[in-house]
C-alpha cells in the first residue's frame, strides 16, 4: 500500500486538477489527496496485463475493481481525478446543489405553504457550496487511487497513448495487454459562439468552483443539465435566464412531461426563452452581454456569469485510437458493437465514450457486461438493458424505455395509460400534484414497453417499472403488489387499475350481471 501526503496548493495537485477543484481548502485537499495524490508513483509495469482499463470514472473504476476481483492482473489509467465526472464535477455535485436549493425553496414557502414559521433574509450560498464540496471529499475515499491500490489494480496517472493493437503507452512506460477498455468520457461542448471564449463562461466542470451566488446567470441549452442547474440557481436567488435554440427545453422527453417541468422552472423565476439562437457574447468590465436571436428580432441580456450546457463530446483526442485500430468518430465517440467490441476485437469501449445513453448507471452496467465479454465467454448484448434515466428537477422527469416519438408512430400498436398525480393521496397532501404517470403498453396486453413520470420522487419510483420490464413483469402483476398507504409510488398501481378497469368490456360486464342474476 502507497502513503501520500496531502498537498500543499493548488499547483502542487498537478496543475489542472487543482485549479478546477478551487477554492484549495481544506475539502478539495482532501478530494485531491484521494483522486489525484500529488506524489503518486505509479508501479512498474508487468509483462502483460489481462486487462488495461483507460478512464478512471466509473465504467472504468467498476471494470478495474471487477475483474482484480476476480484475479485478473489489472492496469487502470487515469489522466485527471479519479471519479471522473460523476464524483468531481457530475452527479455528487450538482445533485448536493439541487439539495440545498430545494431546502432554500421549502423554508421560503412553508409559511404559506404549510402554516410554518416565516423566513426572512438571504441564505448563504457559500455555506451550501461548502457542504458540497465536504460531503464530496468524504465520498471520493471509495474512488481513491489508494483504495484501488489496496484492490490489486496497478493504478497509473497520466496520459494513456495506444502504440499498437496490444499496447498501451502512460508516463515513458508501455502496458501490453489481453484485452482493453476505453472509458475515457466525455467532456462539455463547446458552441462557437463568438467573443464567449473571450468573456469568460461556467460549465459542469467549473460551476461547482463558485463560492459566491451569480446575480444574473445566463444558461445555454435547456437538457436536463442546463434545466437542473438553472432551476436550482433560481430557488438560490439568483436571476436566470435559460436560452433554447430549439422549440422548448428537454427535448428528448416526453412533451407533456417537459411542459410540466417548464412551468415550474417559471414559476421558480427561470426565465425561459426557447428559438433563441445566441450570437454573440461581450464582456463589459465584470458584466457579459449575451446576444441572441429570436423570432426575427436581436435581442440582448445582460449577466455576471454564463453557464454553457449544449451537450457533451467524446474524449477520444490523444488517446492514439489509429494506432490501435479502433475506429471512432470525433463527435459521436468509439464504434462498438452490441457486445462493446471495437473494430480492434482486443479492446472494448464502454459508458459514455461508446453508449448514447450518457449515464454513471449505464456506464456501471456496461462496466459489469464489458468484465464478462472481455475476459471470459460472454456473449451480453448492449442492446438488451432496460435504461432509465431522470432529470433531477422539481418535480423530476424520469423515463424507461420507448421514446414518446416512437409510441406515437406506433399508435396502431400501443395502448398508453395516463394518471395524473392528483389522483394519488400523497401527492395531494405534500401539495406535489402537478406531474403525472404514463405508460406505454402493448396493444391489448398488459406487456410494459416503457414509461415516463413526472413527480418530486419520479427518480427512485420509476425503478420499480424498470424492474417489471426487465423480469418480463406485467403491469397487471406490478399493480398485485402491496403499496404502502400513502405514497407516491401508488401512481403505479392506480395505472394497472386503470387497465383492469379497461379489460372490463361491456361483453364481460354483461355476463358478470347474468352470473349474480342466477344466485340471487
Amino acid at each position: 500500500m502507497m502513503q501520500h501526503r496531502a498537498p500543499a496548493s493548488a499547483e502542487d495537485a498537478g496543475g489542472t486538477p487543482g485549479a478546477r477543484m478551487a477554492p484549495f481548502d481544506e475539502h478539495n485537499r482532501r478530494l485531491l489527496a484521494n483522486v489525484h495524490p500529488p506524489d503518486w508513483q505509479n508501479p512498474v509495469a508487468k509483462q502483460k496485463y489481462h486487462l488495461v482499463v483507460v478512464g478512471g470514472g466509473t465504467g472504468g473504476l467498476v471494470t478495474a475493481a471487477i475483474a482484480a476481483a476476480l484475479g485478473a492482473r489489472v492496469a487502470l489509467v487515469e489522466r485527471h481525478l479519479m471519479g471522473g465526472d460523476c464524483l468531481n464535477v457530475g452527479c455528487v455535485p450538482s445533485k448536493a446543489l439541487i439539495r440545498a436549493s430545494r431546502g432554500w425553496k421549502a423554508a421560503a414557502e412553508a409559511a404559506e405553504r404549510f402554516g410554518g414559521p416565516p423566513v426572512t433574509g438571504k441564505g448563504d450560498f457559500a455555506e451550501a457550496m461548502e457542504r458540497m464540496r465536504r460531503i464530496r471529499a468524504e465520498i471520493s475515499g471509495h474512488d481513491s487511487a489508494a483504495r484501488f491500490d489496496e484492490l490489486g489494480v496497478d493504478v497509473y496517472l497520466g496520459q494513456a497513448v495506444f502504440t499498437g493493437a496490444e499496447a498501451v503507452e502512460v508516463g515513458g512506460q508501455t502496458l501490453r495487454f489481453r484485452r482493453a477498455v476505453i472509458a475515457a468520457g466525455t467532456r462539455p461542448a463547446t458552441p462557437p459562439i463568438p467573443g464567449l471564449a473571450e468573456a469568460g463562461y461556467l460549465t459542469n466542470e467549473t460551476v461547482f468552483s463558485l463560492t459566491e451566488l451569480p446575480r444574473r446567470l445566463a444558461v445555454i441549452g435547456g437538457g436536463p443539465i442546463g434545466a437542473e442547474l438553472a432551476q436550482s440557481f433560481a430557488r438560490l436567488g439568483s436571476e436566470v435566464t435559460l436560452l433554447e435554440a430549439g422549440e422548448r427545453i428537454l427535448s428528448k422527453d416526453d412533451a407533456d412531461a417537459a411542459g410540466v417541468v417548464s412551468r415550474a422552472l417559471e414559476r421558480d423565476g427561470v426565465r425561459i426563452l426557447c428559438n433563441a439562437r445566441v450570437t454573440a457574447v461581450e464582456r463589459r468590465e465584470e458584466e457579459r452581454v449575451v446576444r441572441y436571436q429570436r423570432g426575427g428580432e436581436e435581442n440582448a441580456v445582460d449577466v455576471d456569469q454564463i453557464l454553457v450546457a449544449i451537450g457533451r463530446v467524446p474524449n477520444v483526442d490523444g488517446l492514439g485510437l489509429e494506432a490501435a485500430g479502433v475506429r471512432f468518430d470525433p463527435k459521436k465517440g468509439v464504434d462498438v458493437d452490441d457486445r462493446l467490441r471495437t473494430s480492434n476485437a482486443r479492446v472494448y469501449a464502454i459508458g459514455d465514450i461508446a453508449s448514447r445513453f450518457q449515464f454513471t448507471h449505464v456506464a456501471d452496467a456496461h462496466a459489469r457486461m464489458v468484465v464478462r465479454n472481455a475476459l471470459f465467454f460472454g456473449r451480453s448484448q448492449a442492446s438488451d438493458l432496460v435504461v432509465p434515466w431522470a432529470t433531477y428537477t422539481a418535480p423530476e422527469l424520469a423515463h424507461v424505455g420507448i421514446l414518446p416519438d416512437e409510441a406515437a408512430r406506433r399508435a396502431d400498436e400501443i395502448d398508453t395509460i395516463t394518471v395524473p398525480l392528483e389522483e394519488v393521496d400523497r401527492a395531494r397532501l405534500d401539495g406535489e400534484t402537478e406531474g403525472f404517470l404514463k405508460v406505454y403498453l402493448k396493444k391489448g396486453s398488459d406487456t410494459i414497453f416503457g414509461a415516463t413520470l413526472v413527480a418530486e420522487h419520479a427518480g427512485d419510483i420509476i425503478t420499480q417499472i424498470t424492474h417489471a420490464m426487465t423480469q418480463g413483469i406485467g403491469l397487471a402483476k406490478l399493480g398485485e403488489t402491496i403499496f404502502p398507504y400513502p405514497t407516491q409510488a401508488e401512481v403505479i398501481r392506480k395505472a394497472a387499475d386503470q387497465w383492469g378497469r379497461r379489460k372490463l368490456t361491456p361483453l364481460a360486464k354483461s355476463a358478470f350481471g347474468t352470473f349474480f342474476r342466477a344466485i340471487r
